[in-house]
């Protein structure tokens, strides 16, 4: 199998890209804006170097996290939407990594599956769900494409973009404030993510549109502050008063993986204490 990963140098798909590698059986032809072979999702020819490099799957590694509208727009719509296109011209298999932001708020003690409704409530939730969107609509036209909606990533190499690499670099370095810990997310270790777009590649037929990778457990971010403190041996880090605004909003997370289990077999193997050890540890 030949794999097209875009965005192998990130977080997510650094983890995939060793995970793939492993498997004699794959060749893994690593893509981004930088690094050997350089691609640009908004590049006009984006047809073309995919014929050229004919792989039997794409993986979509890549995306905004942060900054303006317009940006997160261009990374997480505008990219998609060429490169939904570009995979429907060669006719290979898409995997696209989503995010749990497109749901939005959901009511405290629920597991949220596939079939709620989404409602983000930032713009970066709502440039990832114009994604999903983009990808399912090319769905129904033919493409054979699935999205993989990631819940929150942890585990080595957490970037301090994202909560927990932030909670670390706090316990480090005093003078970093983080807003308030009061609400409850779904963590699921990296090394598992990277496991569920594994066999989201190997799948023969269609997979369902839309597949949540979660724990599939609530963990109260107090409750991780204090693993992660206990691990360091330090004291937890001053919170305050103002939050993210890609989070705010939104007080409980949790996965609802059944559809994960049915069809990909996914049962996350890395605890939270065995993903916050990696991560001090990195």
């Amino acid at each position: 199998m030949r794999c097209l990963l875009i965005g192998a140098s990130g977080f997510l798909g650094g983890q995939v890209r060793a995970r793939l590698a492993a498997d004699p059986a794959v060749t893994v032809i690593a893509a981004g804006r930088s690094g050997p072979l350089r691609l640009d999702l908004d590049d006009a020819g984006l047809t073309a170097r995919l014929r050229d490099l004919a792989p039997d799957v794409v993986v979509n590694c890549a995306g905004a996290i942060d900054g303006s509208p317009a940006s997160l727009a261009r990374g997480n719509v505008v990219a998609v939407a060429r490169l939904v296109t570009a995979a429907a011209a060669i006719g290979c298999r898409l995997v696209h990594l989503g995010s749990a932001a497109e749901y939005g708020v959901v009511p405290d003690g629920r597991s949220v599956g596939e079939t709620f409704t989404p409602q983000p409530v930032s713009a970066y939730g709502m440039s990832k769900l114009a994604g999903t969107e983009l990808v399912l609509a090319a769905r129904r036209d033919g493409l054979t494409a699935t999205v993989l909606r990631v819940f929150n990533p942890i585990g080595p190499g957490t970037p301090s973009t994202l909560l927990p690499g932030r909670l670390v670099a706090a316990l480090r370095d005093p003078a970093i404030r983080l807003g308030p810990l009061d609400g409850h997310r779904d963590f699921v270790d990296v090394r598992d993510v990277a496991a569920a777009v594994e066999v989201a590649c190997w799948v023969t037929g269609a997979l369902p549109g839309v597949v949540n990778i979660g724990s599939g457990r609530a963990t109260a971010l107090r409750d991780l502050a204090a693993l992660a403190a206990g691990m360091t041996g330090v004291p937890q880090p001053i919170e305050e008063t103002i939050g993210s605004a890609r989070s705010a909003a939104v007080t409980w997370q949790q996965a609802d993986i059944t559809l994960a289990r049915s069809v990909l077999g996914f049962r996350p193997e890395y605890s939270l204490s065995d993903s916050v050890r990696s991560l001090v540890a990195a």
